[in-house]
């Protein structure tokens, strides 16, 4: 299941890089992409697990930048 997640202040394409390292390394994540340029998060994981993957994925991201919320 692929969902495409707006990113609310994220910073830098630095900051962007390793969020989606983070997000690329939990449990159930198929593929996954962050643009700082467009602010968007797009994720591929397995349909049941998605919701899971979403909440892990804002706290992965929330560590790097605790400004940066992932909006779904």
């Amino acid at each position: 299941m692929k969902k495409v997640l707006k990113m609310q202040n994220l910073d830098c394409a630095n900051c962007a890089q390793k969020m989606e390292d983070a997000v690329r390394k939990i449990q159930g994540v198929e593929d996954v992409s962050i643009s700082f340029l467009l602010q968007k998060m797009t994720l591929v994981a397995e349909e049941a697990a998605m919701a899971d993957v979403l909440e892990q994925a804002q706290k992965a991201c929330e560590k790097i930048d605790p400004d940066c919320k992932v909006i779904f």
